[in-house]
């Protein structure tokens, strides 16, 4: 493929994913990573991306729309009950590392009486708690985009490197029985980070993302203790995970089954 044509097909998954790293342009348009600096470097000077550590960004998103709050209105009730499922798992005054999603953002919203210490590069997440004080929140640094509600970059690894958690909640883009995935490859590393820091980790997944493969691989399942889903969750994959000693919470609009 030519130069041009990379190009262009870098400009065109951008404008559908907003940012990614140059590991994931590379597999997009099957160069190596060398060609792909290049082509970032020369789209860069023509003004229609931003470079930053490990990958690129639109310089101008094809809509203000903020994504977070697009995204949190599909399978609204299915994320309600897992937050309220998710949060009995909580115990009182656990730290808590929160991931940024709109499956966990529903379970920020049912911690509070739990007043744990909450962790997070959740923009939405930190300001739902702005004005409580009965929970200390810690924000992590790195670079903001306030379409996807989401701090990355090496600031935001470093801050989960340095830290010791509880519990991590986490969200991903999918999960099979090879392990879990995410839809954007700036995520992985801080997220990696994430699961490093907690004892135990717990990941949120609607019914929709089970038995779903996403863009870039972030884990297998041995890093996993609890899945919390939604009764839509496929029975056969539901047993399978449990056949491999993780614990699978399926919620409902009444309560919570394992």
């Amino acid at each position: 493929m030519q130069p041009e044509a990379r190009q262009k097909r870098i400009q065109d998954y951008l404008n559908r994913v907003e940012f990614a790293s140059l590991e994931e342009l590379a597999k997009e348009v099957d160069a190596s990573v060398s060609s792909v600096r290049r082509d970032v470097a020369a789209l860069e000077s023509a003004g229609s991306l931003r470079r930053m550590h490990g990958g690129a960004r639109l310089v101008n998103p094809p809509s203000d729309e903020f994504a977070f709050t697009a995204r949190d209105t599909h399978q609204l009730a299915e994320k309600e009950a897992i937050g309220r499922a998710c949060a009995e798992l909580i115990r009182p005054n656990q730290t808590v590392i929160i991931d940024a999603g709109t499956t966990t953002y529903h379970v920020a919203k049912n911690l509070e009486s739990k007043t744990p210490q909450i962790i997070t590069n959740s923009l939405p997440v930190a300001n739902f708690f702005a004005a409580t004080n009965r929970i200390e929140l810690i924000l992590s640094g790195g670079v903001i985009y306030p379409r996807l509600g989401v701090l990355v970059g090496p600031l935001a690894v470093e801050a989960f490197t340095k830290i010791h958690a509880d519990v991590a909640v986490m969200s991903a883009g999918g999960i099979t029985l090879d392990g879990v995935s995410n839809s954007h490859g700036l995520l992985i590393e801080i997220q990696l980070a994430m699961i490093r820091a907690a004892q135990r980790v717990i990941f949120c997944f609607d019914s929709t993302k089970l038995g779903r493969r996403s863009v870039s691989a972030l884990c297998g399942l041995d890093r996993i203790h609890t899945i919390v889903t939604d009764q839509g969750a496929p029975d056969d994959l539901v047993r399978a995970l449990r056949e491999k000693g993780i614990e699978v919470v399926v919620a409902s609009q009444e309560g919570a089954t394992s």
